[in-house]
């Protein structure tokens, strides 16, 4: 049983979750690749993540929240849901391909989310850069490739951002952004679970040290 009760946004998740497919060749393995050229697919969390940041979001009382990358919002349903049950907030979301941006904004509209979220167009790299202040949340789940990963490139600038006593949620368990959030001198501490394949849950508890 899932925690999140809405049925409407509840409604959207099953929707997606059927809808979900891949490539027969998955194509995030590559940063050379075009994510334009896979627009129809949307590479999303699994509904046992997705539970997992809605009662993180909760717990925190999470009003400020952000994530890499949108895709068609999966995630974004589960922490927009979140702040708006915790009595209102923003959910800022980077998507690269416009296609998926519309997608997803169709997705939060028709789960009655789209005042709680914020899509981002453009490279995280720069679209991510400046939160606004600090948020209570982040999701890294991008496109996967050579190290130095996206993954890695976006956490060395929203770790920052992050409240000390927020929580970072990784995807794709990229070996470089683990020794980020692995080295006692960023500020975090974590563990991997078995949800998705490998997922990575980080909490802030010191800023980061200059060396």
């Amino acid at each position: 049983m899932t925690p999140l009760r809405d049925p409407a946004v509840n409604a959207v998740i099953d929707k997606l979750v059927a809808a979900q497919q891949y490539p027969a060749k998955d194509p995030r393995s590559g940063r050379e690749r075009d994510p334009h050229e896979y627009s129809e697919y949307g590479f999303s969390i699994s509904p046992d993540q997705g539970d997992l940041i809605y009662l993180l979001c909760r717990g925190l009382r999470a009003t400020r929240t952000v994530e890499f990358a949108t895709s068609v919002g999966m995630s974004t349903l589960y922490a927009a849901a979140a702040v708006r049950d915790n009595g209102g907030g923003t959910v800022i979301g980077a998507e690269l391909v416009p296609a998926k941006i519309a997608a997803a904004r169709r997705n939060l509209a028709e789960a009655g989310l789209a005042d709680y979220a914020e899509i981002r167009e453009g490279d995280a790299r720069v679209t991510l850069r400046d939160l606004g202040g600090q948020v209570d949340f982040a999701l890294i789940d991008g496109w996967l490739g050579a190290e130095p990963s996206l993954a890695r490139e976006v956490i060395e600038f929203v770790a920052p951002q992050v409240r000390i006593g927020g929580y970072v949620l990784n995807d794709n368990a990229e070996p470089d952004f683990l020794a980020y959030v692995h080295d006692p001198a960023n500020g975090f501490v974590s563990v991997s679970l078995p949800l998705h394949g490998g997922t990575e849950l980080c909490v802030k508890v010191a800023d980061r040290r200059e060396r």
